[in-house]
């Protein structure tokens, strides 16, 4: 059965997963010092994180309007599965279902449906890889669906970011976390729920300390048999690899894979930032 699959530029995907023919990325826009950075596959990451430490002023991004969705659909084959951020934390998924909503009435005779990751990064990878061994195994339409579905419910996400500057000015930390963290330079392990809205899980006095911390984590919510991990980095493989080979030790994942964050992501990781997905 022919597919495609739709993802929004948060979805950090592994080289091979982008050069796959089923695969259409539809970029959000990065805004900085006047400045905007389109993520797409000509951003160069590492001058759009320069350009945030040397901008003094506020940043942002905007999600794709409904138009970039429709474009990506109308240039897809198949049935089409569309993975977007948690809708909680960007308007990405609601530009998505409005585009499907256009999209039907031009070809109803065609098979699509939205996903809300209720993640982001590693989430929205790992739910992508598992749509294609869902469609590639032959299942219909309506099966795939229902056990993506299924992975989203028993995904779970964490997170550990060497700065937090960007989850502050955003607001996608309380008051109180903000203080902690720039007052006595803790590290936060985060994650999100299960609605996909971002939470805390603990908190160290380094990275290397937090990593650990996300493997207990697994750990307690083992076991992995037949479940693939997913570990995103922003410019820190060494960091991916060590947390790589604490999993390994600890548990029993069919498979691991490691990617680097696109700009998205890394605008919200900053450098140094690692996202685990399960």
């Amino acid at each position: 059965m022919s597919y495609s699959i739709v993802a929004d530029s948060c979805c950090d995907l592994t080289d091979a997963l982008r050069a796959a023919p089923s695969f259409r990325s539809v970029p959000l826009t990065i805004h900085v010092g006047g400045r905007d950075f389109v993520d797409d596959e000509t951003l160069n990451t590492a001058s759009l994180l320069l350009a945030m430490e040397e901008s003094k002023s506020a940043s942002s991004s905007s999600c794709p309007s409904p138009a970039d969705y429709l474009d990506a659909y109308r240039a897809s084959e198949g049935d089409i599965y569309v993975v977007t951020l948690s809708a909680l934390l960007s308007g990405s998924h609601n530009s998505a279902w409005q585009a499907m909503r256009l999209f039907q009435e031009e070809q109803p005779e065609r098979n699509i449906h939205v996903f809300n990751s209720c993640s982001a990064s590693a989430g929205e990878v790992l739910l992508a890889h598992r749509l294609t061994k869902l469609a590639e195994s032959g299942l219909p339409y309506d099966e795939v669906v229902k056990k993506a579905d299924h992975c989203i419910a028993e995904m779970n996400t964490l997170f550990a970011l060497e700065n937090l500057d960007n989850l502050k000015k955003n607001g996608r930390l309380t008051k109180v976390q903000a203080l902690l963290t720039g007052a006595l330079r803790i590290k936060l392990v985060m994650g999100s729920t299960p609605e996909g809205e971002i939470c805390k899980h603990g908190q160290a006095l380094s990275v290397k300390q937090a990593l650990t911390k996300i493997v207990d984590i697994m750990v307690q919510d083992g076991p992995h048999s037949g479940k693939v991990l997913c570990i995103c980095h922003c410019h820190c493989l060494e960091r991916a690899e060590f947390l790589k080979s604490l999993a390994l030790k600890c548990c029993d994942f069919s498979d691991i894979i490691i990617t680097q964050t696109r700009g998205l992501s890394s605008y919200y990781a900053n450098t140094g930032g690692i996202v685990a997905a399960y």
